[in-house]
């Protein structure tokens, strides 16, 4: 099965009048990344959560974002006095001092650390549990997604093969004609040359034969349909991660695909080449967003 890197996930429970929402975005990366933006009832859990999302979604750009509606943090939030009073009456003794008669030193006071802080409230069990059937639920929904998404990008990857399998079939009407023209030219090349430099005709004819079996493309159109074949396989097959694997067949099939294009000297053959490279750098694109 191919799976997209890309998803979106979302859930959904109550618990106690309050609504927690949960959602998971992911995007294509090398390795696994993983943000979490949390309540700070929950930050307690943050590394349970982030092993439980990352076990479940393997690899990819992630983002877990959970928001609980009908609660905030605000309502944990208190003004600690004592340094209220200390640190208006230092500012309002300076404010004299310096004759300053602008500035609200209340604002002022209000955004010194530790004038407002937090009782660190922790979820109850219950309410934990809840929040981790809601995560698994997210989870659920985004594996969902990626599935969704990685049968749109199988059926490419598929269209993109059979394209290069395509024009490598178109290549062989060309085959003869173009050693006949590598053949001519070389015998019009050196035509001359040999009857100057009296050259044994036997050992040219030997060279000749030499440089055209190092132009033949054969091994290489075998190898490269037979890459393309390994390719299709490979979709067909029910593990999920397989980007790695296929993102390796594909530098096998570039590498085949060079090579005849490095060997043909033939214009018409260097057309296919060309489509052929076009073909996989959109298949590569698509590769990299496979899991």
């Amino acid at each position: 099965m191919i799976l997209s890197m890309t998803g979106f996930g979302h859930s959904k429970t109550e618990y106690n009048g309050k609504v927690i929402r949960v959602e998971i975005k992911s995007l294509n990366a090398r390795s696994t990344e993983i943000r979490c933006k949390l309540p700070n009832s929950y930050r307690d859990r943050e590394m349970d959560l982030r092993k439980r999302v990352i076990d479940a979604l393997q690899r990819g750009k992630l983002d877990l974002t959970i928001t609980v509606d009908g609660f905030s943090d605000e309502e944990n939030a208190f003004i600690n006095a004592d340094a209220f009073r200390k640190y208006f009456k230092e500012l309002n003794a300076l404010r004299q001092e310096l004759n300053i008669t602008e500035g609200d030193i209340l604002q002022s006071v209000l955004r010194i650390p530790n004038v407002i802080g937090q009782n660190e409230e922790m979820a109850e069990e219950e309410e934990w549990r809840l929040v981790e059937t809601t995560v698994d639920q997210a989870i659920s929904s985004i594996k969902k997604f990626r599935a969704d998404e990685g049968l749109v990008l199988k059926s490419d990857l598929m269209e993109r093969v059979n394209s290069i399998e395509q024009h490598l079939k178109s290549i062989e009407p060309f085959e003869f004609a173009r050693l006949d023209r590598i053949k001519d030219r070389l015998k019009k090349n050196m035509d001359e040359f040999v009857v100057k430099q009296q050259v044994d005709q036997n050992r040219y004819e030997q060279e000749i034969l030499y440089y055209i079996e190092k132009l033949d493309i054969n091994e290489e159109k075998v190898r490269l349909g037979q890459h393309c074949t390994y390719f299709i396989e490979e979709l067909e097959h029910k593990e999920d991660q397989k980007g790695r694997k296929l993102s390796f067949i594909a530098q096998e099939i570039g590498r085949e695909i060079n090579t005849i294009g490095a060997k043909a000297q033939d214009s018409d053959i260097q057309q296919f080449v060309v489509m052929m490279k076009d073909e996989l750098e959109k298949l590569k694109e698509q590769l990299a967003n496979i899991l």
